[in-house]
């Protein structure tokens, strides 16, 4: 399998206190809540990251998951196009920050993050689509109201694609007379199967590709098939992701390097180990004999 991002460095807590004591800004903040992302990290003794070609960041709200892959994003200078938390200190940080790529590679054109912003935003656009398309068909049954329902006659060359359309009304239903006029309604499919196939049909083969909490809008069944889809895109199309989620379903992606970001210090687990699974393990065996 194909990697392209091997490390990342953070600043470390010493070269954090360097920064805060020598900034000009911090003397006039209280700073604990108001240099985000600095004192982030120091506090769960995470300095390095290793990647794998499936690394995930879990952990609860709060945890470092999406800044970790914001400044990820940043450092790499990834496509992305939701805005994200950029406070003035944000680029401060990410100057201490070192990304390392595989010897010889640099990051694949089409590498970008996907936020659940843009998937939120991907599900607002088909909406408004498809509330448009039904304006447009209601407009259009009152078009072939009137069509069929008024005289017309031809009086020069420029009327014929007039009674043309008349014609076709009095030839035709109304469903097929707007149909044929209409764009397909795209709004077929649920949420959760529009936010799917948003997935797949942006993620592309030999990228780098950082996810943030993909199982959002997704149900139990259709994050099992992302879990599939990210899998063969990793062994096939030599991609390589990095994602944050708590989603039991997508911590099991096979052979992935999981950080359990609630630790302390943050440490590498297999998906079973994780508190979030442990939970889901443990409802489901006090009502085993429901089943």
């Amino acid at each position: 399998m194909q990697q392209y991002l091997e490390r990342f460095r953070l600043p470390g807590e010493a070269a954090e206190t360097n920064f805060i004591l020598d900034h000009p800004m911090t003397q006039m903040t209280c700073y604990s809540n108001n240099i985000y992302p600095f004192r982030l990290f120091p506090g769960k003794r995470l300095e390095r990251l290793s990647f794998a070609p499936v690394t995930i960041f879990y952990g609860g709200n709060g945890s470092g998951k999406s800044t970790l892959l914001n400044l990820i994003a940043c450092k790499l200078e990834l496509e992305r196009a939701a805005p994200f938390n950029h406070t003035p200190f944000f680029d401060e940080y990410l100057k201490l920050c070192d990304a390392e790529l595989t010897f010889g590679r640099g990051v694949p054109k089409g590498s970008r993050i996907i936020t659940s912003d843009d998937v939120f935003d991907y599900l607002l656009d088909l909406r408004l689509l498809n509330e448009g398309v039904d304006a447009r068909r209601e407009q259009l049954f009152s078009e072939y109201e009137e069509a069929r329902g008024t005289p017309f006659h031809m009086r020069t060359l420029g009327d014929y694609e007039e009674l043309k359309r008349r014609n076709e009304a009095k030839r035709s239903t109304r469903s097929a007379f707007a149909r044929r006029r209409l764009p397909e309604n795209v709004w077929g499919k649920s949420n959760g199967e529009s936010a799917y196939a948003y997935f797949t049909e942006q993620i592309r083969e030999n990228a780098l590709y950082l996810l943030d909490e993909p199982e959002n809008s997704l149900s139990a069944e259709l994050q099992l098939e992302l879990v599939r889809f990210l899998e063969d895109s990793a062994r096939f199309w030599h991609c390589q992701f990095v994602f944050s989620t708590h989603s039991p379903f997508l911590l099991s992606v096979r052979d992935a390097r999981i950080y359990d970001l609630d630790a302390v210090p943050v440490a590498v687990r297999p998906w079973t180990e994780l508190k979030n699974v442990r939970v889901y393990r443990h409802f489901f065996e006090r009502h085993r004999e429901e089943f």
